[in-house]
């Protein structure tokens, strides 16, 4: 097995579109090493993208914020002014495995596996997050809810990899939230994931909304009723019926271990519920 670690985008897609090794995108390997060791791949190269500057960068503008895909989640918990703007994004982060893995374990690295049950990948959904992906034909970017195909599989080809997830700068009152049930306190997989966003208008109406949920379908999805629901309206009992109703139809679970569908979709809604009054409760803050 080879490895390298090139230092510029171009070298790294040099070393992808050579299929003959059967190369592997890694930067902090959390996943990589057990996937490894269990003989899950067997990739015959590793590209170490961890020595470009691009992916090592968080860059806030006035209009535009930039998190590279190899990024830490340490790095990313402690970055005082991206907690304030994206503070749904930045928790779902933190909660990636314990404080040994958070100094690895990169953003990139959850969203490429392309889990289900991924905890950063609800809330840069909700967040209006874009992949700026770099491969042989040039630099695109996508919605990352458009890259996600199946479980462990994104829609990215021969040559790609993923340098950066940028998000529009939230507006004035905005607020974010993600929440996740898992059987044990800590350090374990969602059975369900909730990330929310909301903007409120001067009245205290929802001026824009989005839901995303995690580990209830084969790929983390927007609920697009739920903008419909919240849009014009105050957080009122009803309109949290609403909610959580949609939020359950939106499900398309399995029934495994942790969870059966009931249970998944029953919860579903409570999380979106819940995220939703921390982010709204956020966005009067703001």
């Amino acid at each position: 097995m080879r490895y390298e670690a090139p230092e510029t985008i171009e070298a790294a897609i040099a070393l992808l579109v050579a299929q003959e090794h059967q190369p592997r995108v890694f930067a902090g390997g959390t996943d990589l090493i057990v996937q490894l060791k269990a003989e899950m791949i067997e990739p015959g190269m590793l590209v170490d993208i961890k020595k470009i500057k691009e992916p090592r960068e968080i860059i806030i503008s006035a209009e535009e914020i930039s998190i590279g895909s190899a990024v830490s989640g340490a790095e990313i918990g402690e970055n005082a002014e991206l907690k304030a703007l994206f503070p749904g994004v930045v928790e779902s982060v933190q909660l990636i495995g314990s404080d040994q893995v958070q100094g690895r374990a990169t953003i990139g690295g959850n969203f490429c596996n392309a889990s289900p049950a991924a905890d950063s990948v609800p809330a840069l959904i909700a967040a209006n997050a874009k992949a700026v992906i770099a491969g042989p034909d040039g630099v695109r970017k996508v919605d990352v809810a458009d890259l996600l195909v199946k479980p462990g599989q994104t829609s990215l080809t021969t040559g790609e990899f993923i340098v950066s997830f940028v998000f529009p700068r939230p507006p004035k009152n905005t607020g974010e939230a993600y929440l996740r049930f898992i059987p044990r306190t800590e350090m374990d997989i969602a059975v369900v994931g909730a990330g929310v966003s909301v903007t409120l208008n001067p009245d205290g109406t929802c001026a824009a909304a989005r839901l995303a949920l995690g580990a209830v379908a084969p790929t983390a999805r927007l609920v697009e009723p739920a903008s419909d629901i919240l849009v014009g309206n105050k957080l009122e009992e009803g309109v949290l019926a609403d909610l959580a109703a949609a939020a359950s139809a939106a499900c398309q679970p399995i029934d495994d271990k942790r969870g059966t569908i009931e249970f998944r979709t029953k919860v579903a809604g409570v999380l979106a519920c819940r995220a939703t009054k921390i982010a709204w409760e956020r966005a009067e803050k703001n």
